[in-house]
């Protein structure tokens, strides 16, 4: 292990992966990275997707992670004014650092915030309002996690691109491929119904320990976390008239 920082051996490690599997783009999940990594993207025409620090605001997810009651996200004893003056400084610090990368595509201002809350409008409305002062040539998202559907989520509207979360034989359907299947098509098809917008799957796939092999489905084994990938790509491939682009999770990691 080389630590947490930056690190430009590491660099040309990764981007190699990358490269080997074919891959042109990646989000900054869930922080700007250092400079040099952008400054590498720009030489190599790898596409970036680039997001702030605004991970999980969203604390019925985290209440359930820690067995809590849950609690309003957006309140003012909880995520407030003061929280949004923090995260929209966060994004004109963004903007202003990486704005002249010319392979910064789309600015990314949260992951998986509570998208169906009550006060979740109130609290992005602004900072999309300011993102797009701050630069009105890129388009914006946030990523959607799978507790805001077509029916609940709240903010949708007010992005450019729908990007979502979603582990279909993994958190949900897990060990059922051919119902995870099913859903993710559902998925996308209900999103692509009711938005004329580009949609970008930002996270999916299955954990795996590696070295694990096992006969059928069985979740945390390789072969697992193989056909969870295929049959995704299987609903991507189907779905490309929809510009449906996807981005899996924990990649290069060694899962």
């Amino acid at each position: 292990m080389r630590g947490k920082g930056h690190d430009s051996a590491y660099i040309i490690h990764d981007f190699q992966l990358m490269q080997w599997i074919g891959a042109n783009s990646f989000r900054t999940s869930h922080y700007p990275y250092a400079e040099e990594v952008l400054e590498y993207t720009d030489r190599h025409g790898v596409v970036v997707i680039n997001e702030t620090a605004a991970v999980r605001l969203n604390l019925t997810i985290v209440a359930g992670l820690f067995g809590h009651k849950p609690i309003s996200t957006f309140s003012p004893e909880t995520m407030n004014d003061e929280t949004r003056a923090a995260h929209a400084q966060a994004i004109r610090e963004l903007i202003a650092r990486d704005k002249n990368h010319p392979i910064v595509v789309i600015w990314a201002i949260a992951n998986e915030p509570a998208a169906s809350e009550p006060g979740v409008r109130e609290y992005m409305e602004p900072l999309v309002k300011l993102n797009r002062e701050l630069d009105p040539t890129r388009p914006i998202c946030f990523v959607n996690e799978n507790q805001a559907n077509i029916h609940t989520d709240l903010i949708a509207d007010l992005f450019d691109v729908i990007c979502f979360n979603r582990y279909y034989g993994w958190y949900l359907n897990t060990g059922d491929l051919e119902e995870a299947e099913r859903g993710l098509e559902e998925c996308l098809r209900s999103w692509e119904g009711k938005y004329d917008k580009p949609i970008i799957m930002t996270e999916y796939g299955a954990d795996t320990m590696a070295g694990l092999h096992t006969m059928g489905d069985i979740p945390w084994s390789e072969e697992y976390q193989s056909r969870v990938l295929e049959m995704s790509h299987r609903v991507f491939d189907r779905e490309r008239r929809w510009r449906a682009s996807m981005e899996f999770c924990r990649f290069p990691d060694s899962v």
